[in-house]
């Protein structure tokens, strides 16, 4: 089969001269944005080689598994704890709508997981099948560059095998990182939160994040007493500010103890568990320890300077628009570019990336209006603009939309919690910039509306939709009376 392939920044039709690699593509990292470039670039016809360390719900220099942080110690787990947590409030909240409880309720931390460990196995075992039924080849193995044209995998009985290729891609995501303070190895990460073999009595998580904000709630809702502490005002920094309030005061009505600016400073084993000692000379016991401090890029065995690949600081891999680095043949997409670090970001990097090398189509990721969710109990979504990002970008006033109230099933359950969504939009071209919601079904909600603010929705179209009732989601098609104009001359708060 023919197949068109960009060439030093031109389109050719490839030929015989390039029969000489064993591949077309070689993907270091199986994860969703290299499980998604593979099969693509195999459905243009290209000839497709991958490697990934050996499956492991947790991961480390040697363990890593088809299908990447998201699905196996990411976002799919993650969401599956999310589920299960909330049944504890759900039914607390059951009561009022007639059902009687009479015996005590019981959590089973232990079937979860189990479950949750059955889940990411089938998961796996799919990721592996898409691959194979592609036509892509699986080296189970640590991958590293040797050259523009050459990668090395380390077999799991430490042979090394050696495979040419016209295109190298890099999409070996990241890693949680740790605080370098006393103790920290006492303390756990994100991929042993979610494989722990006993549910905490008492967690302390660090960090103003969402998989801070995450975990919080996860283990509160399943009956621990959570302390969260940030460096901040507010958690979720980079958020829209007054949703962070709205998280924060949600987190607070659900039990869980806040501590803002505040940072630990020392970890000290006791004999039930760790002693926690923060910046403002206060002291903490707690079974677990979660910090939740941010994740870097995993390019540290990839031997990419050796090779002349350009890392920044953190680390992560510098591209172009089109995710190519400055070595012509190689190339990288998702969370090691640490550009958007979103799965549905690097599976549309992927995507561009087989376009434009294979498919004759340049392509290049767009990330205006990108959707996400942060998995809090209850959910906070957005997509497009904060009011605090577009004060920033605006040349025209801006005009805010806000409506809280107390969702249906509150008012029957006596649940005191308020949805609040909010709009964004520019006061001359009534076009609506940015859209937010702290709720049930948040992300379900905010999903739809990235359609509506990627087609150009304006707010007067926002109007003119029927809404469905009763529903929370009607609100933002009858948010009529503007909150606040704000002048284009406004800033934001950096404290926050």
């Amino acid at each position: 089969m023919a197949r068109k392939m960009l060439i030093d920044g031109e389109l050719n039709q490839s030929n015989e001269q390039e029969s000489h690699y064993d591949f077309d593509l070689f993907v270091i990292g199986a994860g969703s944005g290299g499980v998604r470039a593979s099969r693509f670039s195999a459905n243009h016809g290209a000839k497709v080689g991958i490697c990934e360390l050996p499956f492991h719900p947790i991961s480390s220099d040697v363990d890593g598994g088809v299908g990447g942080t998201c699905v196996l110690r990411g976002c799919v787990p993650k969401k599956i704890l999310v589920y299960g947590a909330s049944f504890g409030g759900d039914i607390e909240d059951a009561r009022n709508f007639g059902w009687e409880i009479n015996e005590k309720v019981d959590f089973n931390w232990k079937r979860l997981l189990q479950k949750k460990t059955d889940e990411i196995t089938r998961l796996n075992g799919i990721y592996k099948r898409l691959l194979s039924n592609a036509g892509v080849k699986l080296f189970e193995g640590e991958g590293k560059v040797v050259g523009p044209h050459e990668v090395e995998v380390t077999q799991l009985d430490g042979t090394k095998l050696s495979y040419s290729a016209k295109h190298i891609l890099i999409a070996t995501g990241s890693r949680a990182q740790r605080p370098g303070i006393p103790g920290q190895e006492l303390a756990i990460t994100s991929d042993e939160a979610l494989s722990l073999e006993d549910m905490p009595k008492h967690a302390v998580v660090l960090g103003g994040g969402y998989i801070a904000v995450e975990f919080a709630s996860i283990w509160r809702g399943m009956g621990a007493t959570v302390d969260l502490f940030f460096r901040k005002e507010l958690p979720l920094r980079g958020f829209d500010d007054e949703m962070r309030a709205v998280v924060a005061r949600n987190l607070e009505g659900r039990g869980i103890n806040l501590h803002p600016r505040t940072n630990l400073t020392e970890l000290v084993k006791t004999e039930d568990g760790v002693k926690v000692f923060t910046n403002h000379g206060e002291e903490f016991s707690a079974d677990v320890v979660l910090f939740a401090t941010g994740r870097t890029p995993n390019t540290r065995r990839l031997n990419l300077e050796a090779v002349g690949v350009k890392l920044d600081r953190t680390g992560a891999i510098k591209v172009d628009e089109y995710s190519r680095t400055n070595i012509p043949s190689i190339w990288a997409v998702g969370d090691v570019t640490n550009r958007m670090n979103l799965t549905p970001v690097a599976l549309m990097e992927g995507t561009c990336f087989a376009k434009t090398v294979f498919g004759g189509q340049p392509c290049k990721p767009d990330y205006t209006d990108v959707p996400y969710a942060v998995f809090s109990i209850p959910p906070l979504s957005v997509v497009g603009l904060s009011e605090e990002q577009a004060i920033e970008q605006a040349n025209n006033d801006i005009l805010i939309f806000t409506s809280t109230f107390n969702p249906m099933k509150n008012t029957v359950s006596g649940r005191q919690e308020k949805t609040v969504m909010k709009l964004v939009v520019d006061a001359e071209t009534d076009k609506v910039l940015g859209a937010s919601m702290c709720g049930p079904d948040a992300p379900e909600v905010i999903q739809g509306l990235a359609v509506a603010l990627k087609c150009g929705a304006t707010k007067a179209q926002f109007d003119s939709t029927v809404g469905i009732h009763p529903s929370a989601a009607e609100e933002f098609v009858t948010m009529r009376s503007v909150t606040r104009r704000v002048t284009a001359v406004s800033k934001a708060n950096p404290n926050l």
